[in-house]
């Protein structure tokens, strides 16, 4: 029977989670599936049509 609210990961116990962290923001690599295959979409497209995400200005 599982506490509403509760959960375990080993992953996080151990500090796995915490090593990929620093190694994405060190790397500027994401080292989940779904945010490397942004980055490498957003490569290719910039590669295919030279174009560059405008930045926001604050």
């Amino acid at each position: 029977m599982k506490i509403p609210g509760l959960s375990f990961s080993w992953k996080r116990a151990v500090g796995i989670t915490g090593v990929k962290q620093k190694i994405a923001r060190a790397t500027g690599i994401p080292t989940t599936r779904h945010g490397l295959e942004r980055k490498v979409g957003g490569m290719v497209l910039n590669a295919l049509f030279g174009t560059k995400k405008k930045k926001k200005r604050r």
